[in-house]
């Protein structure tokens, strides 16, 4: 089976094709809006919507180059519908019914955190349900149960701020780039980790808040004690350790061994070194290209959940909105 995937549900348009048999990647193309959005220090999502119009097309073509096949071997097509940017999703969604249906093939929708966690299983053939997930990224701080049926049971979350938007505000406050993320792994490199005792919030519930500790850091910063590099450091290191701490005390309440961690935020150096050093788990990161937004983790979960025959109508629309991921 060779499936198409199609992923824009915030700043990047990517598309991929995976081949089933051959159990890999045939081709994987994504345009990034990172720069644009610089300047706005955020995503604008009228600007990312046009993007995605003017990019979907092309990466198309080049997909069907690259994957050396025609559209008419394409065997089904997979498309984020939620969560996310609702005017970027649409174009992906649109996109992807006019193309099922000229080909007259089916459109499988998925949920974005569902293909983030299975874009581990992408990276690590050997991996197998049932384990426990964390998805960490600018809009989701989430733990799922992840079952042999694929049942994912939502298990905590943030109740503000996510960590990707976290990191993105403390950069903000610290004057540096956007994206946050690697700005403050950057910077932190320079800094004591030990230098800071940042709390962690909510310490005995398994849900996360990091709105506190981006209460913390700015109010260290307007001290002018510290040095930006040790804030940054102390920081990272507060958000690695809350992550860990909560994740593990989950699987362990739920049994789990196995340990996925996916999503644009599990980029982070810092954070992949403090959760690969705990002892007791098994740790899966996807590579780093996998964890950012992609098409491969589309086109891979699409062949994983075909066989449960939930196909786009043509009056499917997106979401923006969907803590549920289970079809």
């Amino acid at each position: 089976m060779i499936i198409l995937g199609i992923e824009s549900s915030c700043d990047e348009t990517s598309l991929a094709v995976y081949d089933s048999e051959k159990k890999s990647i045939l081709a994987s193309f994504t345009s990034s809006q990172a720069e644009l959005h610089s300047r706005f220090g955020g995503v604008v999502p009228e600007v990312a919507s046009r993007n995605h119009i003017l990019k979907i097309e092309s990466l198309f073509e080049q997909c069907m180059e690259k994957a050396d096949i025609k559209p008419k071997d394409l065997d089904a097509i997979g498309v984020t519908n939620a969560p996310g940017l609702i005017g970027a999703l649409f174009v992906g969604v649109s996109f992807a019914k006019a193309l099922g249906y000229s080909l007259k093939i089916p459109v499988i929708p998925v949920n974005h955190l569902s293909a983030h966690i299975m874009a581990a299983e992408l990276q690590h053939q050997d991996l197998k349900p049932p384990y426990l997930a964390l998805i960490i990224s600018g809009g989701h701080s989430h733990i799922y149960d992840v079952d042999e049926a694929y049942n994912f049971d939502l298990l905590a979350k943030t109740i503000d701020d996510a960590a990707g938007e976290c990191f993105d505000k403390v950069a903000k406050m610290l004057g540096l780039g956007y994206p946050g993320g690697p700005a403050i792994e950057s910077l932190a490199k320079n800094g004591d980790i030990n230098k800071i005792s940042f709390p962690i919030a909510i310490k005995n519930r398994p849900d996360f808040s990091f709105s506190g500790l981006k209460t913390s850091v700015l109010n260290k910063i307007n001290e002018k004690t510290e040095t930006d590099a040790d804030i940054a450091a102390s920081f990272q290191k507060t958000i690695a350790e809350t992550l860990l701490l909560k994740t593990v005390r989950q699987a362990k309440a739920h049994g789990r061994n196995k340990i996925v961690v996916a999503g644009g935020v599990a980029c982070n150096g810092f954070i992949r070194k403090t959760f690969m050093e705990k002892k007791g788990v098994e740790v899966y990161f996807p590579s780093p290209r996998l964890c950012t937004d992609n098409g491969d983790m589309i086109a891979f979960t699409a062949h994983k959940f075909f066989g449960r025959r939930i196909f786009a109508s043509l009056e499917e629309t997106a979401h923006d909105r969907m803590q549920h991921i289970n079809k």
